[in-house]
């Protein structure tokens, strides 16, 4: 997957434009479980798009281009995979991982990973594009140029890999209740899940 976005980096960081409420929707989803203070992390930081709205300051990912794109928005981003993160045990507060689990080689790894960096009682916060819901079956039939190889998850799915690394105390928050081209205002998310197409699944260490 890191040739695909060091490819289609611009197309994707201007995804993010051109569906502006459905980004916006994300981020007010997101913002009901990223704590407000606290060292955080993100875990596929992409091109820096939730991390440098979010406050989280630092991020990994395995495309240079898009590094380089949320250095420019003031992440402290470093390339590594989301298998083998490059720091220290238990150094964050909060770890948010947000759409990436879908292109990883092993998501549990990955959540592993988050669980020996956090510190204890530290949060860790994934959002998906529910497979289950009405986005990731148009998503999956689109097969657009990101998500035509993608491995969507359902809630339930990335919920058991998280418990099977020793998370627990889940929240779950959900939004994009329409196709993001079709949308006309940001929407407010719910708590939940099972009728929004984008899911925040918070929980602790």
């Amino acid at each position: 997957m890191k040739g695909l976005f060091d490819k289609y980096y611009e197309k994707y960081d201007s995804w993010y434009d051109n569906n502006k409420f459905a980004y916006l929707s994300e981020i007010k989803a997101l913002m009901k479980v990223v704590p407000a203070q606290g060292k955080g992390l993100e875990v596929g930081v992409g091109t820096g798009r939730f991390a440098s709205v979010l406050g989280i300051e630092n991020g990994i990912d395995p495309s240079l281009k898009m590094i380089n794109i949320a250095r420019k928005r003031g992440i402290k981003a470093s390339l590594g995979l989301g298998e083998k993160v490059p720091f220290q045990p238990q150094v964050f507060d909060y770890i948010a991982i947000v759409i990436t689990l879908c292109f990883v080689k092993d998501p549990g790894k990955v959540i592993g990973e988050a669980m020996r960096l956090l510190k204890r009682r530290g949060k860790l916060i994934v959002g998906i594009v529910d497979k289950e819901s009405f986005l990731g079956k148009y998503y999956k039939s689109k097969k657009s140029v990101f998500y035509k190889n993608a491995r969507f998850f359902s809630v339930e799915g990335i919920v058991n890999l998280m418990k099977k690394a020793g998370f627990g105390k889940f929240a779950y928050y959900q939004t994009l209740f329409k196709l993001p081209e079709m949308m006309k205002r940001a929407e407010n998310p719910r708590k939940g899940f099972g009728r929004g197409g984008f899911v925040v699944i918070s929980a602790e260490k």
